[in-house]
């Protein structure tokens, strides 16, 4: 069964940091590119950053870059997003997902999604 989980997120003051985790199975995981999104209330899911398998073809949505660090272990199954100088409208649940064809800024070539983990940052 292919299953991807989140967790890491919470409640933090802007400035502050958190650092997200998606556990997966190694059949889902082994050989595919990984992505970070995430959904504000109201709003579409957006892309965050992606991975590709070797840990290379990483990519960041301009509103994130120099701020989150995206990484993985494939010994471990998992991918990390490590969030630095959190904002306000960083506020969403994010979402872990494997890309079917390799990295991509689209949400529509990813194929399995984790049920999102919240991330809220005050003022």
């Amino acid at each position: 069964q292919v299953q991807l989980v989140e967790s890491g997120g919470g409640l933090v003051q802007a400035g502050g940091s958190l650092r997200l985790s998606c556990a997966a199975s190694e059949r889902t995981f082994s050989g595919y590119a990984m992505g970070w999104f995430r959904q504000a209330p109201g709003k579409e899911r957006e892309f965050v950053a992606t991975i590709g398998w070797s840990g290379g073809n990483i990519d960041y949505s301009d509103s994130v870059k120099g701020r989150f660090t995206i990484s993985r272990d494939n010994a471990k199954n998992t991918v990390y997003l490590q969030m630095n100088s959190l904002k306000p409208e960083d506020t969403a649940v994010y979402y872990c997902a494997r890309g079917r064809y390799g990295t991509s800024r689209y949400a529509s070539l990813y194929d399995y999604w984790g049920q999102g983990t919240q991330v809220t940052v005050s003022s």
